[in-house]
Protein backbone atom coordinates (compact mmCIF):
# COMPACT_ATOMS: atom_id res chain seq x y z
CA UNK A 1 0.00 0.00 0.00
CA UNK A 2 1.02 3.60 -0.94
CA UNK A 3 2.01 6.02 2.15
CA UNK A 4 0.38 8.79 0.82
CA UNK A 5 0.11 11.85 3.44
CA UNK A 6 -3.32 13.02 4.43
CA UNK A 7 -4.13 16.76 4.22
CA UNK A 8 -7.08 18.10 6.42
CA UNK A 9 -7.78 21.58 3.97
CA UNK A 10 -10.75 24.00 3.88
CA UNK A 11 -13.75 23.86 1.40
CA UNK A 12 -15.87 25.89 1.32
CA UNK A 13 -17.72 26.39 5.08
CA UNK A 14 -16.38 22.51 5.16
CA UNK A 15 -13.56 20.50 5.53
CA UNK A 16 -11.82 17.83 3.26
CA UNK A 17 -9.79 15.12 3.83
CA UNK A 18 -7.25 14.56 0.16
CA UNK A 19 -4.37 12.55 0.01
CA UNK A 20 -1.10 14.15 -1.37
CA UNK A 21 -1.54 14.44 -5.03
CA UNK A 22 -5.48 13.71 -4.99
CA UNK A 23 -7.81 16.01 -7.09
CA UNK A 24 -10.86 14.43 -5.36
CA UNK A 25 -11.36 14.86 -1.64
CA UNK A 26 -11.74 11.28 0.19
CA UNK A 27 -14.27 13.00 2.89
CA UNK A 28 -15.79 16.08 3.08
CA UNK A 29 -17.12 16.84 6.64
CA UNK A 30 -18.10 19.89 8.84
CA UNK A 31 -15.56 20.44 11.14
CA UNK A 32 -11.63 20.52 11.36
CA UNK A 33 -11.89 18.22 14.38
CA UNK A 34 -13.54 15.38 12.16
CA UNK A 35 -11.52 15.86 9.90
CA UNK A 36 -8.21 15.24 11.52
CA UNK A 37 -10.18 12.45 13.33
CA UNK A 38 -10.50 10.86 9.66
CA UNK A 39 -7.35 11.52 8.42
CA UNK A 40 -5.62 10.68 11.70
CA UNK A 41 -7.06 7.06 11.12
CA UNK A 42 -6.04 6.98 7.49
CA UNK A 43 -2.32 7.90 8.06
CA UNK A 44 -2.02 4.71 10.97
CA UNK A 45 -3.36 2.64 8.91
CA UNK A 46 -0.92 3.84 6.04
CA UNK A 47 1.95 4.37 8.36
CA UNK A 48 1.96 8.32 6.47
CA UNK A 49 1.32 11.76 7.92
CA UNK A 50 -1.50 14.15 8.73
CA UNK A 51 -1.26 17.82 7.45
CA UNK A 52 -3.28 19.91 8.59
CA UNK A 53 -4.19 23.08 7.18
CA UNK A 54 -5.92 26.52 8.91
CA UNK A 55 -8.74 27.93 6.84
CA UNK A 56 -6.49 30.29 4.84
CA UNK A 57 -4.74 27.20 3.44
CA UNK A 58 -1.28 27.38 5.44
CA UNK A 59 -0.06 24.74 7.45
CA UNK A 60 -0.78 24.76 11.07
CA UNK A 61 0.86 21.90 11.95
CA UNK A 62 2.02 18.08 11.24
CA UNK A 63 2.06 14.36 12.62
CA UNK A 64 3.45 11.54 11.86
CA UNK A 65 2.37 7.90 11.95
CA UNK A 66 4.96 6.26 9.84
CA UNK A 67 8.66 4.50 10.90
CA UNK A 68 10.24 8.07 11.03
CA UNK A 69 13.88 7.76 10.83
CA UNK A 70 14.54 11.03 12.69
CA UNK A 71 11.36 11.51 14.89
CA UNK A 72 10.85 15.26 16.18
CA UNK A 73 11.87 15.80 19.91
CA UNK A 74 8.57 17.49 20.57
CA UNK A 75 6.36 17.12 23.63
CA UNK A 76 3.01 18.55 22.18
CA UNK A 77 1.55 14.87 22.07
Amino acid sequence: MAKINQHVVPRGDNWAVKGAGNEKATKIVGTQKEAIKIAREIAINQQSEVVIHRPNGTIRDKDSYGNDPHPPKDTKH
